[in-house]
């Protein structure tokens, strides 16, 4: 994702990132046009994420390894080691030619993700009640000139977690889609269609990217986007707003209606309830998985159908 301005949030687009410069461990820049991707105790500079242009991987500098976050600031690499409660400012990260090591001061130390612009520092603020802001400031070691701006709902989308922030914490739970009751004395043999919803609401989460550009080799080497971002926003845990389940398996094609030819016999005076499992965001259904339940019991069963997602 790459935007100007993450509060107005005016010119956002979505790249694919070339294969040799995924599953980096930090990603970052410069003021020259360079990007950088690290990746335990080496990175890979960059002029372009997208093709891999003009790629020259180096050895981290021992000294720099290890650190929770990296920025490019004016002419200067920062890294931060939040445990250790400080910063180290180099002008190269291969080797150190001009190093400086500074106080993180405790209202810098906060921040999910940190970034560089060309005269200051800015990160990314945990969730309050003013819901996602980042922080932005010329200096990690004083607290003061910090100032707070909100982050645009159409960055919060794509970031991790954040479709629970835009529209609720993931669910997972089994909807009741059809009662079948015999009133009568004497048993009844039940049989005919029923109709059930497979697949995910594809035109409701499609309204996440209405605001996007999406450039065209994203659409070739993901698929369906929108499908992939709610796969993620389920696999987290609770604390980030998901259902910590894996739905890879499920039908992402767009919802339809399926029918399923159903057949028991039923007990006077009793009744059958049919299950389908559903995952959503808040009150909305966004998945309907394949499977159905039939039961006697009129509380929802309790085993989740979907193997848990990997922590």
């Amino acid at each position: 994702m790459q935007t100007s301005d993450l509060n107005k949030c005016s010119d956002l687009t979505i790249f694919s990132l070339h294969p040799s410069c995924q599953n980096g461990d930090h990603y970052l820049a410069d003021t020259e046009g360079y990007f950088y991707i690290i990746k335990a105790k080496s990175f890979r500079r960059v002029t372009d994420l997208s093709t891999d242009a003009n790629a020259v991987v180096q050895d981290l500098d021992p000294d720099f390894q290890h650190g929770d976050h990296y920025l490019g600031i004016n002419k200067f690499f920062v890294v931060i080691f939040k445990r250790r409660g400080i910063c180290r400012l180099t002008s190269g990260l291969g080797s150190i030619s001009t190093d400086v090591k500074i106080n993180l001061n405790p209202k810098s130390s906060i921040g999910l993700y940190y970034w560089g612009l060309s005269e200051c520092c800015c990160f990314l603020k945990p969730v309050s009640e003013w819901g996602v802001e980042y922080c932005k400031g010329a200096d990690l070691e004083k607290d003061d000139g910090l100032v707070d701006y909100s982050v645009h709902p159409d960055v919060v989308n794509f970031l991790p977690g954040g479709l629970s922030i835009t529209r609720g914490p993931a669910f997972g739970r089994w909807e009741n889609i059809k009662t079948i009751t015999n009133d009568s004395d004497t048993p009844v043999t039940w049989q005919r269609k029923i109709i059930k919803k497979i697949g995910y609401n594809k035109k409701k989460m499609t309204q996440i990217t209405h605001n996007w550009k999406i450039t065209p080799s994203v659409l070739i080497h993901s698929g369906d986007l929108t499908g992939l971002i709610a796969k993620w926003q389920f696999s987290f845990s609770a604390e980030y707003g998901g259902a910590q389940v894996c739905a890879t398996k499920e039908t992402w094609n767009d919802a339809t209606d399926v029918e399923e030819l159903l057949s028991f016999e039923l007990k006077p005076h009793r009744s059958l309830y049919l299950w389908q499992y559903r995952l959503g965001l808040g009150d909305e259904p966004v998945l309907f998985c394949r499977d159905l339940i039939i039961s006697n019991e009129s509380n929802p069963p309790t085993k989740v159908p979907l193997p848990p997602a990997d922590p």
